[in-house]
Parts: structure tokens; C-alpha cells; sequence
């Protein structure tokens, strides 16, 4: 360990796992890697990929580090921020402690603010996200923004990103994708081998896997043991198949994901930052890498793009696709885009698909956990 590699000073005081992750990302520093934090799915990783830099993920997902945020940000926020600064600020993430720079995007006002305050914690790029598809400027825009960043990331890494590098970054990151749609898609299988549980936490846990091989190796293992269990396990009893759509559902996975199976619903398809919304359309492996990055990042469908009809054609697809018997969709408290945009997702799937739709607004708190419950009963209740 060299003088600038250091532990926080109240690193004792950090439960084992979080201990473990502290460990695992300095050794990765002392083998002289290059470290890039980043919160959301329309970072292109594929410009940390070929400057040679490991790509973790930063989003906040617990109740830690929120009281410690409070106290700079509004207690009115959105959970994940508020948990994204609060660990940062307190030296309790060991992938923001240990990271060389933070790529950043402004895919939301409270985001936006929070890294004018994250810049004086640590080097931050913020990539300016454009509100919307619409005009030919749009794509244009963003092109432009793909290679600012890749010139900050090149600078700060002491790593030139070349073309020839991003192309083989595409090309790898592109065989990772496959992987991560063919393992969602095991949902589509009737009954599903897997809970939407255990889909989600694999899911997660990529982010904190150092090399993209790693990732790929992890995804192909676990589809082929869910595929054998679906062998063994034959037909058995049939259970109403879920769909979570919204926001990012992490932080909220065991009262909503967990708590739903356990009360014999079967969550089969996500679409959400953590389903394959993200992952499905590739990035063109020819022509020029700069533009066919911005192309696919531009098109991912969420809620802070203004308008974004995408959406329900990809709810339309999943729904057929996955054979889905209802819909949940979780909005975090204080995401505004979502929250509005739930009245149109409702009438969605309520009036043209004809199926239940139950709306949760939540936080990483416990405390209407057992509101929660009774209302997820009287949905699956309803559906029987």
C-alpha cells in the first residue's frame, strides 16, 4: 500500500462486507488500475473500457449514508441520491473513495445539483444529457458530449482512448449485453426457473466485478443452472407473472421484489434501469464508434427523456413476450419524471392491455413496509 493508498480513518467500524469491498477495489488500485464511478445506464462504459479503467457502479440503495447527506441536502429528495452523496461524503463507498474520477450525466435536476457538490469531493465529468430525441440537433449534441467525455476520461487516466480501442470496447461490452438479455430472458419460461429476486441481485452485483469477461463468464453460469432447474423442476403450479417497471428498484428489492414472491407472485421481467431496457439494442460495431455510441445511449428508453413513447412499446413487447398477468410499478419518492409518467403507463396498461396495475411510491425506509404488504396482497388477491 503506498502513501496514497489509505483506508478511511473509521474503517473498523464498517461491517464485514463492506470492509471486504474497501479490500477488493485498493488491491485493484495497486495493480496500478484506473477506476471510473458512474450512476446510471446512459454512461457509455465502453469509454472507461478503452482507456483501460475498471467501470463501477455508484447509486445509492440503502437507508446508510442518508442521514449523513441530510445534512446539505433537502430531506425531500429522491432516496438514491440522497444515499449516493451521503456515502460518498462520508467515505463509507469504497468504489467512490477509491475512484480516480466520477462520470457523471444529467439525467435529472437533483442529480444535475448533487455533482456540483460531488466536484469538490472528487473529479467529476458531467456528460449534458439532451431532454429529448426530437430534432436533428439532439443526436448531434450528444455525439459531441460522447467525445468530450472521452477526452476528460483520457486525461484523467493518462490513457489516449483511440478509435481502434473503443471499437474492440464495443465489441466486447456488446457480447456482455447478450448475455445479460438471455439471462433476463429465462423470465419468458413457463414457470420461470428463477425468481425476479435472485435475477435482480445477480444483476447488481456486475457492478462491482472488475473485467467484462468476469461478467460475461457469471451470466452464461447462472443461465445454464436456471435452465437446468427448469428441467428438473417440470410444470409444477402456475403463479401470476409480474412485471416491475419504474425506477431503479435496488434499494427497495426485498419489501417490494422479495415480498411479492414470497406471497406466491412470480416476477419474471423488469423494465427498469435494472431489466433489459438498457441492454437490448446494441451498439453498431461499424462506422464511426462516436456516433454509433451516441445512437444506442440516446435511444434508451426512460423517463427523463421528454417525450418518451418508447416506453410503452417496450411495455407493449415485454408484456407479450413474458405472458405478464399484472403490472407494479415502483416510483421513488420525489422522482418526478417517473411519477408523472406513471399516469400514462397506467392508462396503459389498464385501458388498452386490460391488465391490473398497482402503483408504489416509496423510500429506502422500512417504515411503510407494512402498508406495503397489504397493499401487494390485495393486488395478487385481485389477480386470482
Amino acid at each position: 500500500m503506498t502513501s496514497e493508498l489509505k483506508l478511511p480513518a473509521n474503517f473498523e467500524d464498517y461491517t464485514d462486507a463492506k470492509k471486504n469491498g474497501f479490500l477488493r477495489v485498493m488491491k485493484l488500485k495497486e495493480e496500478g488500475k484506473k477506476v471510473v464511478g458512474t450512476f446510471c445506464s446512459y454512461t457509455p462504459s465502453e469509454l472507461v473500457m478503452a482507456a483501460d479503467g475498471v467501470c463501477v457502479g455508484l447509486c445509492g440503495s440503502s437507508e446508510d449514508g442518508i442521514a449523513f447527506a441530510e445534512k446539505t441536502l433537502p430531506k425531500n429528495m429522491c432516496p438514491l441520491i440522497k444515499c449516493s452523496y451521503g456515502l460518498a461524503a462520508s467515505d463509507a463507498c469504497p468504489y467512490f473513495y477509491f475512484s480516480d474520477m466520477i462520470l457523471a450525466e444529467t439525467t435529472c435536476d437533483g442529480k444535475k445539483k448533487m455533482f456540483e457538490l460531488m466536484k469538490k469531493l472528487k473529479p467529476v465529468h458531467v456528460m449534458q444529457l439532451p431532454p429529448g430525441r426530437e430534432g436533428t440537433g439532439a443526436l448531434d449534441f450528444w455525439e459531441q458530449e460522447i467525445r468530450r467525455a472521452a477526452l476528460a476520461i483520457g486525461e484523467q487516466l493518462g490513457k489516449e482512448i483511440t478509435e481502434e480501442a473503443l471499437h474492440r470496447a464495443i465489441v466486447q461490452k456488446n457480447r456482455e449485453r447478450r448475455a445479460m438479455v438471455e439471462l433476463y430472458e429465462v423470465g419468458r419460461m413457463e414457470p420461470c426457473p428463477v425468481s425476479g429476486y435472485e435475477i435482480s441481485t445477480i444483476m447488481d452485483s456486475l457492478q462491482f466485478m472488475f473485467t467484462s469477461e468476469e461478467k460475461i463468464k457469471l451470466l452464461e453460469e447462472k443461465r445454464n443452472e436456471f435452465l437446468a432447474r427448469a428441467a428438473e423442476d417440470g410444470k409444477g403450479r402456475r403463479k401470476p407473472r409480474i412485471m416491475i417497471t419504474g425506477c431503479p428498484t435496488i434499494g427497495v428489492r426485498d419489501k417490494i421484489i422479495k415480498q411479492a414472491e414470497l406471497l406466491g407472485a412470480s416476477v419474471v421481467a423488469f423494465d427498469s434501469c435494472s431489466g433489459p431496457r438498457a441492454q437490448k439494442e446494441a451498439v453498431s460495431e461499424s462506422g464511426d464508434p462516436y456516433l454509433a455510441l451516441a445512437k444506442k445511449y440516446l435511444n434508451i428508453n426512460c423517463a427523463v427523456m421528454s417525450p418518451n413513447p418508447g416506453r410503452l412499446d417496450a411495455l407493449d413487447e415485454m408484456i407479450a413476450d413474458y405472458r405478464i398477468d399484472g403490472v407494479i410499478e415502483v416510483v421513488l419518492q420525489a422522482c418526478h419524471t417517473f411519477a408523472i409518467e406513471a399516469a400514462e403507463v397506467k392508462r396503459f396498461i389498464t385501458k388498452e392491455k386490460k391488465l391490473p396495475y398497482l402503483y408504489l411510491e416509496t423510500d429506502y425506509s422500512q417504515a411503510d413496509s407494512g402498508q406495503i404488504d397489504t397493499r401487494l396482497s390485495a393486488f395478487l388477491e385481485m389477480m386470482q
